[in-house]
């Protein structure tokens, strides 16, 4: 499904709460007078000092060395063109998110007010003491190529025109797979480029690094093929000029092997797709509509390899696969420059990715049972983990290799380890999930639908492709609230249990219903008294299978609104229930448990909850460390409370081998492994931190997520309801939009993991 890119949501994400996307926080204690006069005055004045000097201690003494500028004057701002320094400022702000999300790298945007060449180059030289590397954006041709090569040459720290580059080195490695797919040399490939601007030469010219000859390559403008006796020709294009007898599209990929647009939308038309050679490459680059839709492209020919700049089809080219990484090993070896070489071992670094077996965890985001190497996988996906493990180090090597590294690596083991730990996995996580759940959305019925914020996230949801939205409440006030608030959820199915009180479905339900728990004191009046109750009918829903999940909670308490799905689904066979909670903190996820429903447990259900609480972590493709969590470490106390968990691990340890878990420990022992195993190496969890938290009692567990999602500056995702026959999911009272989304995302790829589990069992 298409997403829509609304307006106003666009805007409220920029301006609600803080404006803009980004903050400075500080990374030392500030707490005590004794930090802050370390912090500033007179403490500071030590650092000074020594970087007076030697001005390369910055790189010890101040955060320079994991700094980027990312600097623009807003000529040429995605495609709205020149639309001034101010104006570019929320995508530079975006760039620096990417930045930091995928490459650990801290950002200052700066938004330059002039046009003028030599005052941009005089600005940014004097900015060097402050920043480690700078990635120029959005400055128009083709003053960005005079304006990255002399501040290249004038400045000691890396620079990098991302516009340019990013595009190149991305299609680079995704030209190089294709060829040896098609069996193609690139030496012999005849080119066509169709667009001239800076991300089409930068493109040419490091195919020319990888073996392309320029006399087989051509190249076009909006005045068509760039041909040597033009009469007007920037130097930039005439490098690529051609003094073959060809001059408009249609005659130029005639033949042609490879197609790279980086031009307009739909101009590649399916006569032109059929002209070109045997086994042809399209990157068809243009966004959001490609120079050929890729559906009638490869309908068209069934022997093509396809790119394109969209996410919704395979083999998107995205700058984002390079740009973190090229910086965060330049950074990380202090190089002057980023240089030919640093580039094209990206190149070959992303394009060898592709060839390696894809983690689980990457097939399972995108809902495929095995990517491969192959004409539908030529480079990797943007969420593949391993893409700073890969081009990191080798652009790292390339810097030390050609003499641009201050720092060298000896242990580039140790660096690859360095740079898993820099990313904590709290928000790729909710990528991840949110990505699966496009792949294949469900029905997901709202119980409280007549709420704005409800009504604001099933759009949400709705628009994005994550789940097909069903509407409960009270029809007129719901559509009082879409008009009142502009929602569009024109199509969305709206339902009324007071409307369906004389249907067959409602009927349907109160039968169901009195037949379930007529021996529980709930007679046929009062089962049809009940279904008027929007859990009670969304239950039923779930359990006719007109309804795959429902949603509910964000106005009720959490007994009324999990009764009705108690009574009405039940619980899986065998099984209890538990509510955990996904807590996303800058070291990553931690999964606490449970946190909602079993008040005390006993030993035998504190075992249940901790095997439902690792196989509820496995779904999210990440391996399980549980620790059972006490006031004592293993046996340094025999109260109530260490004697009980103690005996839970045992049991665990004898009955589920599978599991990796340890106790009884205190909350510090378990997330801090250096404190663990100095203290107690003899320990299962192996010198690692848990991630998964088993709670002895419903107090500990809701006092520990609300602190620490007030205090800690965690996100609290859930709660997460385990153990039922069918998946149902019930929000925290007054959640936010965000919340509900996640939680709708969440029971999303709930469902698909009931129907894989149920599709295993059947076999």
């Amino acid at each position: 499904m298409k997403v829509k890119n609304k307006k106003q949501d666009a805007l409220d994400y920029h301006s609600k709460g803080r404006p803009g996307k980004i903050e400075v926080v500080p990374t030392k204690p500030t707490n005590s007078q004794r930090d802050l006069s370390l912090a500033y005055s007179p403490g500071v004045a030590e650092p000074c000092l020594r970087i007076s000097e030697n001005k390369e201690d910055a790189y010890k003494y101040t955060a320079k060395g994991n700094l980027v500028a990312v600097i623009s004057n807003g000529t040429s701002v995605l495609g709205l063109g020149d639309i001034g320094a101010d104006a570019g400022k929320p995508v530079m702000e975006g760039k620096g998110l990417l930045f930091k999300i995928f490459a650990d790298i801290d950002v200052f945007d700066l938004e330059l007010n002039t046009k003028n060449v030599d005052e941009f180059v005089n600005i940014v030289k004097a900015l060097e003491p402050t920043f480690g590397g700078v990635n120029l954006e959005d400055i128009k041709a083709p003053e960005c190529f005079e304006i990255e090569q002399r501040l290249k040459e004038e400045m000691s720290i890396p620079v990098m025109h991302d516009d340019q580059h990013g595009t190149a080195i991305i299609s680079g490695a995704a030209l190089i797979n294709a060829c040896e797919i098609q069996k193609k040399k690139i030496e012999k490939v005849k080119i066509v480029v169709n667009g001239a601007g800076a991300a089409a030469i930068s493109c040419t010219k490091i195919y020319i690094s990888l073996g392309a000859k320029k006399e087989n390559i051509v190249m076009l403008d909006r005045a068509g093929v760039i041909r040597s006796d033009r009469k007007v020709l920037e130097k930039t294009k005439s490098e690529f000029a051609t003094d073959v007898d060809i001059h408009t599209l249609e005659e130029a990929v005639k033949g042609a092997d490879v197609f790279i647009g980086l031009s307009a939308g739909n101009v590649l038309s399916v006569d032109m797709l059929k002209s070109m050679n045997k086994k042809p490459i399209v990157f068809a680059m243009a966004n959001p509509d490609p120079e050929i839709d890729y559906d009638l492209a490869t309908k068209t020919r069934s022997d093509i390899i396809m790119a394109t700049g969209r996410s919704d089809f395979p083999n998107q080219v995205n700058n984002v696969l390079g740009f973190p990484y090229i910086f965060r090993g330049a950074l990380d070896v202090r190089a002057t420059a980023i240089n030919e070489e640093m580039k094209i071992a990206a190149v070959y670094a992303i394009a060898e990715l592709a060839k390696k077996s894809v983690p689980e965890a990457v097939n399972e985001a995108y809902e495929e049972s095995n990517l491969k190497f192959g004409k539908d996988y030529i480079i990797p996906k943007p969420n593949d983990p391993r893409l700073i493990t890969s081009v990191a180090p080798a652009v790292a090597k390339a810097a030390i290799e050609t003499g641009v590294a201050r720092n060298t690596i000896d242990d580039f083991e140790a660096y690859v380890n360095q740079l898993r730990n820099r990313l904590g996995s709290d928000d790729r996580i909710i990528r991840d999930v949110t990505v699966l759940a496009k792949k294949d959305p469900k029905r997901v019925v709202f119980t409280e639908a007549d709420n704005y914020k409800i009504l604001k996230a099933a759009q949400i949801v709705n628009d994005e492709g994550i789940a097909y939205p069903i509407l409960l409440g009270n029809r007129k006030k719901i559509d009082n609230l879409i008009k009142e608030h502009n929602l569009e959820l024109g199509e969305v199915e709206i339902i009324d249990p007071f409307e369906e009180q004389n249907s067959e479905r409602f009927q349907k339900y109160v039968q169901f219903l009195f037949k379930k728990r007529q021996r529980r004191g709930i007679t046929e009046s009062g089962a049809n008294k009940l279904m008027l109750d929007r859990n009670y009918f969304a239950a039923c829903m779930v359990e006719f299978g007109e309804a795959d999940t429902l949603i509910s909670g964000l106005t009720k308490n959490y007994g009324t609104a999990i009764k009705p799905a108690l009574q009405v689904i039940g619980t899986q066979p065998g099984s209890r229930v538990a509510g955990m909670y996904m807590m996303l903190t800058k070291k990553g996820p931690v999964f606490f448990g449970d946190t909602t429903i079993n008040e005390n447990p006993t030993i035998d259900e504190l075992v249940d909850i901790s095997v439902l609480l690792d196989k509820a972590v496995r779904r999210f493709n990440i391996k399980p460390r549980l620790a059972v969590l006490s006031y004592s470490n293993f046996g340094s106390s025999d109260g109530v409370v260490p004697v009980k968990t103690r005996e839970v691990v045992r049991r665990l340890h004898e009955s589920h081998p599978e599991i990796t878990v340890d106790g009884e420990m205190q909350g510090n022992f378990a997330i801090n492994p250096e404190l663990l195993t100095d203290n107690f190496p003899f320990s299962t969890l192996d010198g690692q931190a848990a991630n998964t938290l088993v709670f002895p009692n419903l107090e500990s567990g809701n006092i520990a997520y609300k602190l620490l999602q007030e205090l800690g500056d965690a996100e609290a995702v859930g709660p997460i309801l385990l153990g039922m026959n069918k998946p149902v999911h019930v929000l925290q009272l007054d959640s936010s939009v965000r919340e509900i989304i996640n939680m709708v995302t969440i029971a999303v790829v709930d469902v698909q993991s009931h129907a894989k589990s149920k599709k295993k069992k059947r076999k």
